[in-house]
């Protein structure tokens, strides 16, 4: 029996396919929230929008972003296609970035990712010497500009170590008290990893802040910083604070090594992002036939109860010459690279760029009644067709109101005798 209501709603979102209902269902909205989810809801709306079958959910959630050196490939070179060379072109770039040059660089990135339906977004800003405070700056003004559309936080982060640079920490110090939301580390680049694991660890709990590492960015399993992560969060109980990125010599261990490692990350409560597009350009360079992949089994270690993201990372740059910000694109990358084919692998794919990278941020997620009445419609009929199939974005609300529309395809078939292409056998 359809729903009825005397009074207007401000958004009504008919015939959408919903998780967990099995026929085609109308999204009530007032407000921010949602006030219903079932089929024929008869009401007027400010905004009645028809989404035609289209998949309605949460909306993606991108973990890890850099987008303070995005699209920065005309003033860099790529020779040598490795990490080294990806940090030292990007150290060199960013002494030259202006605010003004990082705000319009990341704003293309930005409103990318909103048309290709990112709803919350984590991105890394470098803060030290060479760049100081200026990409910092750039990016608090998108994060209260775009919040209309998503919720951005910033991670500032170290990319070229502490302890051979103590000046970083003292900055990143000033950024947290300024505004950034948590504080990232990157151990593997620092004389002393261990004590830049420390450092990062002493920052996060003056400031009662998460933590975001990247972290053994190679390819051999018997090097790793991650016992030093493991035993700190341990230590400064920081469990469910601290997430780890990367992690590519995962991707070199036996399936028994991997699934110990999983075991710990569960136990204290560190999650994991894999990066596939940067993670498959960079690793493997030595290798000139069976290139290793170097992307980190995120499936397996999920299944042991770790909370895992797939993220887009780098876009433009040396470290990434790739990418548009796309997260189903991306989910997609991950589910070809793994060589899944099962429903329920698939399914969980799309939820490392969804609900599980939703809780890695801490954040709500999830379309429900009473929920934020924040949707994103795809032009799929669900979540794992949407993986196998890149499904199209088609528009998205954050908070009840419209952020963007794509519209539908429309394909325009010729109907003039005169027009149509002949074939003769």
């Amino acid at each position: 029996m359809s729903a009825v209501s005397d009074t207007p709603l401000d958004l009504l979102i008919r015939n959408v396919r919903v998780e967990g209902y099995g026929v085609l269902v109308d999204i009530a909205v007032r407000g921010n929230q949602v006030i219903a989810i079932e089929p024929g809801f008869r009401c007027e709306a400010v905004e009645d929008f028809d989404g035609d079958g289209a998949f309605a959910f949460g909306g993606f959630v991108d973990t890890h972003v850099h987008l303070d050196k995005a699209c920065i490939l005309d003033r860099c070179s790529i020779c040598e296609g490795t990490l080294a060379e990806a940090v030292r072109e990007t150290a060199g770039a960013k002494v030259s970035f202006t605010e003004t040059d990082v705000y319009d660089r990341a704003v293309q990135v930005v409103e990318k990712a909103i048309s290709h339906g990112t709803v919350r977004m984590r991105t890394f800003v470098e803060v030290d010497p060479r760049a100081g405070f200026r990409s910092f700056e750039a990016l608090k003004r998108i994060r209260t500009e775009y919040a209309f559309a998503m919720d951005i936080e910033i991670c500032a982060f170290a990319q070229d170590g502490i302890t051979n640079e103590p000046q970083s920490l003292v900055m990143l110090d000033r950024a947290l008290a300024e505004g950034a939301d948590l504080v990232g580390g990157c151990p593997y680049t620092d004389p002393d990893p261990v004590r830049h694991v420390d450092l990062i660890f002493e920052l996060a709990v003056r400031h009662g802040v998460a933590i975001d590492f990247h972290l053994d960015f190679h390819l051999d399993p018997g090097n790793s910083d991650l016992p030093a992560v493991i035993e700190a969060t341990e230590r400064h109980g920081w469990q469910g604070r601290v997430a780890i990125g990367h992690v590519t010599n995962l991707s070199a261990m036996p399936l028994t090594d991997v699934i110990d490692i999983a075991d710990k990350l569960a136990a204290a409560g560190i999650a994991l992002t894999v990066l596939p597009a940067t993670d498959l350009f960079l690793t493997g360079r030595t290798h000139d036939r069976l290139v290793p992949r170097g992307v980190a089994p995120a499936h397996v270690i999920a299944k042991r109860g770790v909370v895992t993201s797939i993220a887009t990372n780098n876009v433009m740059n040396p470290f990434t010459p790739f990418g548009d910000a796309s997260l189903i694109r991306m989910a997609n990358l991950y589910a070809n690279v793994a060589q899944l084919s099962r429903n329920d692998d698939v399914q969980s794919v799309f939820e490392m760029v969804g609900r599980s990278a939703a809780r890695q941020l801490g954040a709500p997620y999830g379309l429900a009644v009473g929920s934020e009445a924040t949707i994103v419609l795809l032009d799929t009929v669900g979540p794992v067709a949407a993986v196998r199939e890149v499904g199209r974005v088609l528009a998205g609300w954050k908070n009840g109101h419209m952020s963007f529309n794509n519209g539908r395809t429309d394909i325009r078939r010729c109907t003039s005798v005169r027009n149509q292409v002949r074939y003769r056998p």
